[in-house]
């Protein structure tokens, strides 16, 4: 019994630490962030939105019906006044009868139904709420996109920092090894103090450059964590290696930029607008509507409305008719506003699609540039920390200079700082050709 509790003690510990350290692949990265991020779960709740706001519209052209009650008592009943010859004939015509008419109490119910018949209003209304409904799914699209771009970037950008941390941590460790050798030949009077005070300058200076990068790896983890949504105050590693991702960025991306999505997104626009301008017109049509009306009243002296005592009903239907006859220019002012705004529109799709051309042919120009020189910066930083190691067995074996040393350690540090920036530069610039052509997913 013991021995299966410590078992099931053994899992539930495994599993929390597993739950704790979190490993991702990019893959897994950018599900994940699907899956959780607010920005997408927004732009779905936005779409929904749309889709009830259609509904709304539809319900306009649906028949309405509302239910009015009414109560009504008289402190003081009103007064009628009526010529005194309207009793009496010989009356004169400056004599007048006032009296007070009606009941104390009276009460109402009707029903009234309501439909709207005509509306050319309603029939454009209808066809903007299904481009709102097509505008929603864009953005919801676009959403994902932007959230893939930042999810994959900071996963690149993380992947780079573990490297250099490495990077950085073995040179700080050949460095320390050799600095820890040589305060022996000091002892031994091999050495004089200046040259392993270099040799600690050089020690101290690689500890600067290891540290720095394990606060790099540290905010990188973090923004990446921010991008996915996921807790900063869990722990998360990358199981992609800089080599895979590396191998992505050469992939060239083939594409067109009529897949962006911005494209549709202004298409849905243009339709918007020629929406508004039918709508506008619409407003120089007649609308038509019906009603019908079913009340009840009743009268009384005294506060007996549940006794059984008459109440008296009406009935009535109708029709209601609305033609405009003049506006003062105004109606013509509005159509012509919603007919620039048209041509607007369609003036920045195309513009848009200038922009986007001219775009690909710099991403394409940027990457390949790029391509290059992270190749000749990956060949300058092996053969800096060549030449580096060479310094540091020479020095070891007392043939070397530990100026040289710290020289060939700033041109390690610099070969790889330059290595790190082109690195960086391919796979921004291969990031954002992708999301041109709408290749994130």
């Amino acid at each position: 019994m013991k021995s299966l509790v410590t078992l099931l003690l053994i899992a539930i510990i495994s599993n929390a630490q597993g739950q704790n350290n979190k490993v991702f692949s990019l893959l897994e990265a950018k599900e994940y962030a699907l899956k959780n991020h607010y920005k997408i779960s927004n732009a779905d709740l936005e779409y929904k939105k749309a889709i009830h706001q259609k509904k709304q519209y539809l319900a306009a052209g649906m028949p309405e019906a509302n239910i009015n009650g009414n109560f009504n008592q008289f402190l003081n009943l009103p007064v009628q006044v009526l010529p005194a010859s309207f009793l009496n004939p010989n009356a004169s015509e400056d004599d007048f009868i006032a009296f007070r008419a009606g009941t104390e109490f009276s009460a109402g119910a009707n029903l009234q139904v309501n439909q709207l018949l005509f509306d050319g209003s309603y029939f454009v209304g209808i066809e903007a709420s299904k481009l709102l409904i097509e505008l929603q799914q864009i953005q919801k699209a676009r959403s994902r996109e932007d959230v893939l771009f930042s999810v994959i970037e900071a996963y690149q950008i993380a992947a780079v920092a573990k490297v250099n941390l490495s990077f950085a941590d073995s040179i700080y460790q050949l460095t320390a090894t050799l600095e820890s050798k040589q305060q022996k030949f000091l002892e031994l009077g091999l050495l004089s103090p200046e040259e392993l005070d270099q040799m600690r300058f050089a020690v101290l200076r690689s500890k600067n450059a290891f540290e720095n990068s394990e606060l790099q790896l540290r905010n990188a983890i973090a923004l990446l964590k921010y991008t996915m949504s996921y807790p900063q105050d869990s722990s998360l590693n990358i199981s992609n290696s800089l080599t895979d991702l590396e191998l992505q960025s050469t992939q060239i991306a083939i594409g067109s930029i009529e897949n962006n999505s911005l494209i549709p997104l202004l298409q849905t626009q243009i339709q918007l607008s020629a929406c508004d301008v039918k709508n506008n017109k619409a407003g120089f049509l007649p609308s038509v509507s019906a009603f019908f009306q079913q009340s009840y009243n009743a009268y009384r002296n005294s506060f007996d409305f549940f006794e059984n005592k008459p109440w008296y009903s009406q009935t009535n239907w109708g029709l209601q008719m609305r033609i405009p006859v003049f506006s003062s220019g105004k109606g013509k002012a509005i159509v012509k506003q919603s007919e620039i705004k048209l041509m607007q529109d369609e003036n920045n799709f195309q513009l848009t699609k200038q922009g986007l051309q001219l775009q690909e042919k710099q991403l394409k120009n940027t990457l390949e540039s790029a391509l290059q020189k992270r190749a000749l910066q990956k060949e300058n930083t092996n053969l800096a920390e060549k030449i580096y190691k060479n310094a540091l067995k020479k020095e070891q074996l007392g043939n070397g200079n530990n100026v040289v040393v710290t020289q060939k350690l700033n041109q390690v540090m610099i070969a790889q700082a330059e290595y790190t920036a082109s690195l960086i530069e391919v796979f921004k610039t291969k990031l954002e050709l992708d999301k041109l052509y709408n290749k994130l997913n």
